[in-house]
């Protein structure tokens, strides 16, 4: 039987360092989670951008069916994002680092979500 140092230092080395990377990956997740709420968040801009430029455009209706369709791929966005954020979380341990729990990830998209309902429900009054 081999009882080399070395062996069990390699051993701790490797787990030590595939900790790191798991917690790399834990936030490079969290960090894409914050990219896919912006660009969410860019779609609710761009429906009040279209509401701005095709204000005095008739027939209204259409101008807020265009608008009403960036508001639902940014609904698809927060929903996506969450879902697998929160899934590839489940499937890391922590290790050095504290990552953020998937219930804060769902809230900020269920409000993000629900704000971008009440912009639609806006843009569809005026």
């Amino acid at each position: 039987m081999n009882s080399n140092p070395d062996d069990a230092d390699d051993h701790e080395l490797a787990a030590t360092r595939t900790g790191w990377a798991e917690d790399r990956t834990l936030l490079a997740n969290e960090r894409t989670f914050a990219g896919w709420m912006r660009t969410g968040m860019a779609c609710v801009a761009l429906a009040l951008g279209m509401k701005a430029v095709f204000g005095a455009f008739e027939p209204t209706w259409v101008a807020k069916i265009g608008a009403s369709i960036f508001i639902g791929v940014a609904l698809f966005i927060f929903w996506s994002a969450q879902q697998r954020s929160c899934e590839a979380h489940r499937r890391f341990t922590e290790n050095d680092v504290a990552a953020q729990p998937t219930s804060r990830m769902t809230f900020t998209a269920a409000v993000l979500a629900v704000g971008a309902v009440i912009t639609g429900i806006i843009l569809w009054m005026l």
